[in-house]
């Protein structure tokens, strides 16, 4: 029997994103999964499809940053993304720690173009579609650094600052349409970031020593509770540190 309740997760195919896909299905959600990796999504959806084959899955690859890429991915799932009850903006990432002095412009380019970009452009074909039924919900994937900055992440702070006005424009935009929109801000998160920021694995990993940071499932649990709050019910903003965090900068570590 096919589902009659269909999510899109972005940057599915690892870290939060595919957490949160996991969850979502389980929950009988049928799925519209996007990242640039084709054969992660393809291992990802084979997994999904053997616990609950019942259930839809369908795979956009694509790079979010480019706009003519979500436009021709939207135009070609319109019948789909017009049931659509949930999105999750999660595709996002940061690159380096030098501070702006020092900073790679290649970097810089590519957070803003996938963090802000990638984010606006789905969610500006997105929206108009669950305008248009009255209904849905929008969970963008912020983060601390969009509150508060620190040494060494000017620009990824920026783009999570962006995030937050975003989210917080979006939500007046839609007020009385019956469309919620969620910024979800964690902490530290042990999933494949820090590996891609310093482009390390041994450094990424060190981020985390000696702490118990919160895990990708932790977020996956938070957005789930947000999308399944009464429909008059709206988290607009959620902050989320592990407990040996108490900022941006103060860490509690056991060495």
């Amino acid at each position: 029997m096919q589902s009659m309740k269909w999510a899109l997760v972005t940057g599915a195919s690892a870290g939060i994103g595919q957490a949160t896909a996991k969850l979502l299905w389980q929950q009988g959600y049928s799925l519209i999964l996007t990242a640039r990796r084709k054969e992660r999504l393809q291992q990802f959806e084979k997994a999904l499809k053997a616990e609950r084959p019942h259930q839809e899955v369908v795979l956009g690859t694509f790079d979010i940053s480019e706009r003519t890429q979500v436009e021709s991915f939207c135009r070609i799932q319109d019948s789909v993304l017009s049931k659509l009850e949930v999105l999750v903006n999660n595709a996002g990432l940061a690159r380096g720690v030098e501070k702006v002095p020092e900073a790679r412009l290649d970097d810089w380019d590519q957070m803003i173009d996938t963090n802000i970009k990638g984010l606006f452009y789905l969610t500006r074909f997105i929206s108009e579609k669950m305008l248009k039924n009255k209904a849905g919900i929008i969970v963008n994937l912020g983060s601390v650094a969009g509150r508060w900055t620190y040494p060494g992440g000017a620009v990824y702070c920026a783009t999570k600052h962006a995030v937050k006005a975003f989210s917080e424009g979006l939500r007046m935009d839609l007020l009385g349409t019956g469309v919620r929109v969620v910024n979800i801000e964690p902490g530290m998160v042990e999933t494949e970031f820090s590996q891609v920021r310093l482009q390390d694995d041994a450094k990424g990993k060190a981020v985390y020593a000696g702490m118990k940071p919160l895990t990708a499932e932790d977020i996956a649990e938070t957005i789930l509770w947000t999308i399944q709050r009464p429909k008059h019910v709206n988290i607009q903003e959620l902050v989320i540190f592990p407990t040996d965090q108490a900022s941006v900068r103060d860490v509690h570590r056991n060495v």
